[in-house]
């Protein structure tokens, strides 16, 4: 591999690091991958798949694409044990495939027809080598044979990939359970103020601020706010 490519991989590298520590939604992370890898790697289109395990069974959804062609980012699922993600998925390693036509695990015959792919590398996203949360595929619009050095690189970019989805999953996950938190202190004020002001009990002030807030269509939050502020001013 040519010392510039090698450094175009080590910048992708480092430009999904910087995602891991950003406030940037998962969205974007998403699509910062497929755009760094696709570009660094030289493929026609990089796609990025993620385990749903909000299903039963568990789903495998594709969630971003560099490719603008509607055709291939439409909403589209596999089931864990269908086509080459649900393959890669299952059995947590690697698969080269010389021709995606020729290949009977792969299911967008139609599509790589249509945009002339050939080649495919497809890697799963696994943190610390246990959980995998996805799989990362590349393709090639030319016969293409993926290299050790490459298949090895395309594997750390995807590993690197994984850390950065499952932290913002956290970092999503800590913001949402912060703000619950803090509501539930604001509510718990607004109730003593009620409290005292219409001589209710704790859950007779809750049940009042509730009906005020789906009277004014307002969230609790921002009723609980108006309530304290109004006894700040007095």
């Amino acid at each position: 591999m040519l010392p510039e490519k090698h450094d175009q991989y080590i910048k992708a590298l480092m430009d999904i690091s910087r995602a891991i520590t950003s406030d940037q939604y998962q969205e974007d992370i998403l699509k910062l991958i497929v755009m760094v890898t696709a570009k660094v790697t030289g493929v026609e289109i990089c796609s990025l798949w993620l385990i749903d395990e909000g299903v039963t069974p568990p789903l495998i959804r594709l969630k971003a694409s560099q490719t603008i062609d509607p055709v291939y980012v439409k909403d589209r699922s596999l089931s864990m044990d269908e086509g080459v993600v649900g393959f890669v998925a299952t059995n947590k390693k690697p698969l080269i495939i010389g021709d995606v036509l020729e290949e009977p695990r792969f299911k967008e015959k139609e599509m790589a027809s249509q945009m002339g792919l050939v080649s495919m590398l497809s890697v799963p996203l696994q943190v610390h080598d246990e959980k995998v949360i996805g799989v990362l595929n590349c393709f090639t619009a030319e016969s293409h044979d993926f290299t050790e050095t490459e298949i090895n690189l395309i594997m750390t970019v995807a590993n690197q990939a994984a850390v950065a989805i499952m932290n913002t999953e956290l970092m999503v996950k800590t913001k949402v359970i912060q703000e619950e938190l803090e509501t539930r202190k604001l509510v718990e004020r607004a109730k003593d103020v009620i409290m005292v002001r219409k001589q209710m009990n704790g859950e007779q002030a809750y049940q009042w601020i509730r009906k005020r807030s789906m009277d004014t269509r307002k969230s609790i939050r921002q009723i609980a706010d108006a309530i304290i502020l109004s006894a700040e001013l007095e």
